[in-house]
């Protein structure tokens, strides 16, 4: 029986279908412009470029051009890339335009259908932001589809790795800029650490376009960018509270060994408020105030130090430092550090010298950083399984764009074997089989590991195979343009190699570029280039007689997305293709979903060695289990971005607020308030409303004023005098803040005074901006434990961190006014502090599936694959005059250990 949704949408068609319909008769209206173009010369069309923009200046909105400027990209494709939008492509740029992601399968053109909105609203002046996943793509695109734009007159820029402030400021400045999302976000926040307006190099965000959406703001968005320096030494601090442990009896504290977590119990915290108390850590009358989470989450850690980890077991003590030992390898670990303040407690424990904490200067999620731009589009393969997140995080609508020539690819249902052995026995007879044949083979796994445990197992059939290394992207892109080759075999982890397509028979742009690179002469190089064409258009028919490429699938995914982007790489532009997945009742996700009774019910039905279940029912099971595994992820990361969001609505403030300081050439008006709004505070502290003057603490007053303002003003001969009232009070002490003030103004010159107060005024925010990151850090860690007391833990973060966040403003102009009263400027005036020495600074973006550092060159260093890395980028160790082609953070060839900018590439 049909459901009435299903009768619906074949009577009305989807809501989908509905929207790529609306768009085909203004597609219609940039075909009928066509022959117009084509009669155009060069320099007529590109002539059109600054029309566009003259109208735009006038008042004409994107919108109104978007026929004729689409036209026009169209046409200059052709002549300058050789390529002729499809008229999907067409209606994938009005999405794009619209403000929505455009869902394209793989191999449909994705990065020339850019081209079309990127080339319209770069005609406005404000920048158009071009994202990628790796520096590799962002280089590759911007120089292949840089051809266009510059055909057209539009300045095209890319931000890499290792590009200095002026590099990047002038890449920033071009009407597109191509990069990745970590340099993107890595930019905005040290921008928002610069002390000139002139210093910043990213302008306003206007429009991002995000290649590999769904990779970038779902999977790359779980974890934070995080800038991060050494905090100042708090030895004094860890060593105090170490001291307190020592003295605490068992029935203060509560120990879970299996959860590695310590509490205090009642007795416990009386018993270190006291401690606290004497030591004078403890602000305020609780140990739990809002003050005191900093303090209570070094004790914590401090306690976690002396009763959950143990000397020669969980860590040694060698050469004065605290190393960790891996708990499933045994070995030592130098280098790796606990975080939060454990390793400085563990330091403390064992009386060593403490090391300083990393402290996070900056953060932001990509969540939040994307939600910044004016207007946000994004394309991949594969959006539909998330649309719900796309929908409710960035309010992006997933638009399903039809294919130029209709799917051919063959889908086979999964087949489920009991072991993980004979799973990957029934996948080696395919592969086997598919060689012989001449049929090209994509083998995906889950992990690097399964790949490694798959190439072994090939190895040992003595089948000729490659396995990609995701560290180095320019051979990876290779190795996957190469896959389509008849009899190849290629085994890649799901997410390799994306944004390069598998072209059956070989990719010719590949091809020449590597083997045409010293060929200088052009007749030669001609000869050369329909060669290599005819030989692989011999491979392609090989290979569609063998049936296209074979994708085989090891396991499924968590996500089914990911198991999408996989099968989709087969298939491309009609070609045929076949598709199959292998599981067994040991995989991961089997495992979880109750395989259990599986077994014992595949075991029942006589189910034998070496033999499959396959039924549609089965797939349907699976992708009901990958959905709620999907909707839990999703909720674990929404739950993230609230507390992150209470963090960003602060954030912004800050931000806006530097900006303005920044900008404006004279402060002395803030500053001004600033002072006037701590004697008002002071005031009525000390003389309460509508009290009588001997009931005011005009003693109390005089000290405060003298320790925050610098005043020694004769507040009790005032509070004698008859029928004085505070209000009288107030005007006098602001009268005399005034005139010490401008006293000092006089003293040290006005154009002096200006430059002082803004550098105090901006270094003086970023500190105590810093601690509050800090403090929020630590309340965000413990803020869980008010569920137990029945109180939603969100809204207690909240309000505590608007009480912090208002304690923080009332700190800084504290902080400023009795900095500015007592400034003395020797013989000239301090200026704002240079660019930040970024060796100082450590840059860092966990990736969510390996837990590394994606701007750590350390695994580089390291990595036995060194001298295969500086191969793929044509630097060779023993030749200096190739280095020039390194980044600045790569390692040095020359094999010192250190980073190139710092030893061969050293600036004179």
């Amino acid at each position: 029986m049909v459901g009435l949704g299903s009768l619906a949408r074949k009577i009305f068609g989807s809501a989908n279908d509905r929207r790529v319909k609306g768009y085909r008769p203004v597609v219609a209206q940039i075909n009928a412009l066509e022959a117009e173009m084509s009669a155009l010369s060069d320099d007529q069309l590109r002539a059109r470029t600054e029309q566009f923009k003259r109208e735009i200046a006038g008042g004409k909105t994107v919108d109104d051009l978007l026929v004729p400027a689409f036209a026009t990209v169209r046409e200059g494709a052709k002549r300058a890339l050789g390529m002729r939008h499809f008229d999907v492509q067409m209606i994938g740029g009005m999405v794009l335009n619209d403000g929505s992601i455009s869902e394209m399968k793989t191999g449909e053109g994705k990065t020339l259908m850019a081209t079309l909105p990127v080339y319209l609203n770069a005609l406005t002046g404000k920048g158009v932001h071009v994202v990628t996943v790796n520096d590799y793509l962002a280089s590759r695109d911007a120089e292949w589809m840089g051809r266009l734009y510059r055909f057209l007159g539009l300045s095209v820029g890319v931000i890499v790795h290792g590009l200095d402030d002026d590099q990047r400021r002038a890449a920033y400045a071009c009407d597109i800029t191509y990069g990745t999302n970590n340099e993107f976000g890595f930019d905005y926040l040290r921008d928002n650490m610069k002390y000139e307006l002139g210093q910043m190099v990213q302008r306003p965000h206007h429009y991002a376009i995000v290649d590999e959406v769904d990779s970038i703001l779902i999977d790359e968005a779980r974890t934070p960018l995080i800038i991060s320096g050494p905090l100042d030494d708090r030895s004094e601090l860890y060593n105090t509270i170490d001291t307190f442990i020592p003295s605490l009896v068992p029935e203060d504290y509560e120990i879970d060994e299996k959860q590695r977590t310590a509490n205090f119990t009642e007795a416990g915290n009386e018993k270190l408020e006291q401690l606290l108390t004497q030591a004078g850590l403890l602000k305020g009358e609780s140990l739990y105030d809002v003050e005191n989470v900093t303090v209570v989450h070094h004790i914590n850690q401090a306690l976690r130090a002396h009763r959950l980890f143990q000397r020669d077991k969980d860590y040694i003590v060698k050469d004065d430092e605290v190393v960790i030992i891996d708990e499933f390898t045994g070995r030592m670990m130098p280098g790796r550090r606990y975080s939060e303040g454990l390793h400085q407690a563990l330091e403390a424990k064992e009386k060593v010298k403490i090391q300083p904490e990393n402290q996070t200067l900056a953060s932001i999620t990509f969540q939040n950083y994307f939600r910044m731009y004016e207007k946000l589009a994004g394309m991949t393969g594969t959006a539909q399984t998330e649309a719900a997140e796309f929908a409710d995080i960035y309010g992006l609508e997933v638009v399903e764009i039809p294919t130029n020539v209709p799917v051919q690819r063959i889908d086979d249902d999964d087949e489920v074997y009991r072991t993980a052995g004979e799973k990957y026995k029934a996948i080696i007879r395919v592969i086997k089989d598919c060689a012989e044949r001449g049929q090209p083979v994509l083998v995906g796994t889950t992990s690097i590991e399964k790949s490694e445990l798959l190439s072994e197992l090939l190895k040992k059939e003595k089948v000729p195979h490659q396995v990609l290394n995701a560290r180095y992207h320019e051979q990876e892109a290779y190795i996957v343009a190469q896959a389509g080759v008849p009899g190849a075999v290629t085994i890649a982890t799901n997410m390799a190699g994306r944004g390069t397509d598998i072209k059956l028979g070989g990719n010719l742009e590949m091809r020449m570029e590597r083997e045409l690179g010293e060929i200088q002469d052009e007749a030669e190089r001609n000869r050369r280039i329909e060669e290599i064409k005819a030989e692989i258009e011999v491979l392609k028919a090989k290979a569609i007689a063998a049936g296209g490429l074979y994708v085989i699938g090891t396991e499924r995914h968590e996500s089914r997305r990911i198991d999408n982007q996989l099968r989709g790489r087969s298939g491309r532009q009609g070609d045929p293709g076949h598709s199959h997945f292998f599981l067994s009742l040991q995989d991961d996700l089997m495992r979880i979903f109750g395989s259990e009774r599986m077994d014992g019910m595949l075991q029942k039905l006589g189910l034998k060695e070496d033999e499959a279940i396959v039924h549609p029912w089965i797939n349907r099971a699976l992708e009901k289990a990958q959905q709620k595994v999907e909707a839990r992820n999703f909720d674990i990361r929404k739950n993230l971005l609230k507390y992150d969001d209470v963090m960003n609505d602060q954030r912004k403030v800050i931000f806006d607020q530097r900006v303005e300081l920044m900008a404006e050439e004279d402060v002395a008006s803030t500053v001004d308030d600033m002072r006037n709004e701590v004697i008002a505070g002071l005031v009525a502290k000390h003389i309460p409303e509508k009290a009588y003057p001997e009931q005011w603490d005009a003693k109390g007053l005089h000290e405060a004023l003298q320790t925050a303002v610098n005043l020694d003003l004769p507040i009790e001969a005032w509070a004698a005098e008859e029928g004085i009232a505070d209000a009288e009070v107030l005007e006098r002490v602001q009268k005399a803040g005034d005139e010490a003030a401008a006293a000092r103004t006089e003293r040290f010159s006005p154009t002096v005074m200006r430059q002082v107060e803004k550098a105090v005024l901006l270094q003086t925010l970023d500190h105590l901006w810093r601690e509050h990151l800090v403090t929020l850090d630590h309340l965000r860690q413990v803020i869980g434990f008010r569920g137990y007391a029945q109180r939603d833990p969100l809204n207690e973060y909240k309000t505590e961190a608007f009480e912090l966040f208002e304690g923080m403003l009332q700190s800084l102009r504290e902080a400023v006014t009795a900095q500015m009263m007592r400034v003395e400027i020797m013989q000239s005036p301090p200026l704002a502090p240079d660019d930040l020495d970024m060796d100082n600074l450590q840059a860092m973006h966990l990736d969510p599936l390996s837990g590394e550092n994606e701007f750590d060159d350390r695994p580089l260093l390291e990595s036995a694959d060194a001298a295969a890395g500086f191969a793929a980028l044509g630097v060779d160790p023993n030749d200096p005059s190739t280095w020039s082609r390194l980044q600045r953070n790569a390692p040095c060839p020359c094999g010192s250990g250190k980073k190139f900018k710092h030893c061969h590439g050293k600036l004179a």
